[in-house]
């Protein structure tokens, strides 16, 4: 059965909200919860970026969901701190917790003042992250000398069953790489034909029968004319391609790039609809790619709308559709 989860967009609302939100998506009956981990807003107008670390702590206390989390260890994070962070959540709350992991995006990452790498630095780098956490995870002591270093790492308090890695690629070049060693794909959602691609590839890579998540990136309201508007105003700087996406270093950046983009250029990024069958008819075209995790971000504002109307109308709908 597909599961159908609530994106926690740390960067459109304060840590306070969003608790209250996945309290809510809780009683609307999603079961799973998607956090960004910023440390910069995409723009100024989102204007908020709470550390999702201490925020999962709280939220996993006061919900029963399962939770992901989307890192990039290696720059601004220390790949051995992510190590520890993520034990520490899987123990104290199993089998509720699992990693997504991806290179990262200059926004974020070059506040350390360090060089931002190139993009096939950035993967053998993210490579690395992974080994050393797994090993630490695994109770070895890790030293490790290349683009990360550790000396003489070990963690104590450990989870039984480490959490999963997943992912993160949006495209099919980096999805099939991580077929190759993730545990499990996270991509982002757009056209069914160029979704398909991904999906192809990281299967081809090795990640056959291995667990593939889509944030769906929507936008509801309760006519077309507000859910298009309210997700221009919301998001109309996050459409572009990832190799701009990675390399802008500021949320001004962001909003200058994206104050060209028209309200009807969001369609292939964004699914917009004040219908919630057509948003049914969209995310059943995800459950038949293969996918078992939808996590879902309505891109406005109107998170309690959003999360009312989703629990009423599309997640009943979509309980009794197999994944295939």
């Amino acid at each position: 059965m597909v599961k159908i989860g609530y994106h926690v967009s740390h960067e459109q609302f304060k840590p306070s909200e969003l608790l209250k939100y996945v309290q809510l998506a809780e009683q609307a009956g999603f079961t799973h919860a998607l956090s960004s981990d910023h440390f910069h807003p995409w723009t100024e107008q989102q204007g908020q970026s709470g550390f999702a670390w201490s925020w999962l702590g709280a939220a996993m206390q006061a919900t029963k969901l399962s939770y992901r989390v989307v890192c990039a260890p290696g720059q601004r994070y220390h790949p051995a701190i992510i190590a520890q962070a993520a034990a520490t959540l899987a123990e104290m709350f199993p089998d509720r917790f699992w990693i997504t992991v991806g290179s990262g995006q200059a926004l974020n990452e070059t506040i350390t003042g360090d060089k931002w790498p190139i993009k096939s630095d950035r993967n053998t780098r993210l490579k690395e992250c992974v080994d050393i956490m797994r090993s630490l995870w695994a109770g070895e002591t890790v030293t490790h000398r290349g683009l990360v270093c550790v000396e003489e790492a070990k963690l104590y308090s450990r989870p039984d069953t480490p959490p999963l890695i997943i992912g993160a690629a949006v495209t099919a070049k980096t999805a099939e790489w991580l077929g190759s060693w993730a545990d499990g794909l996270i991509t982002i959602s757009r056209p069914p034909d160029q979704l398909k691609e991904v999906v192809d590839a990281f299967r081809r890579g090795g990640g056959a029968g291995k667990p593939m998540l889509l944030k769906v990136q929507l936008s509801y309201d309760q006519d077309e004319t507000a859910a298009r508007q309210k997700a221009h105003e919301q998001w109309r700087s996050n459409i572009f391609e990832n190799v701009l996406m990675t390399e802008l270093q500021s949320p001004r950046q962001f909003e200058v790039a994206g104050q060209f983009v028209q309200p009807h250029e969001l369609d292939g990024s964004v699914r917009i609809s004040a219908d919630p069958q057509q948003h049914i008819d969209w995310l059943r075209q995800d459950i038949e790619l293969g996918f078992s995790e939808l996590l879902l971000h309505n891109v406005n504002r109107e998170q309690q709308q959003f999360i009312e109307v989703f629990g009423e109308k599309v997640l009943p709908a979509l309980q009794p559709v197999s994944v295939g």
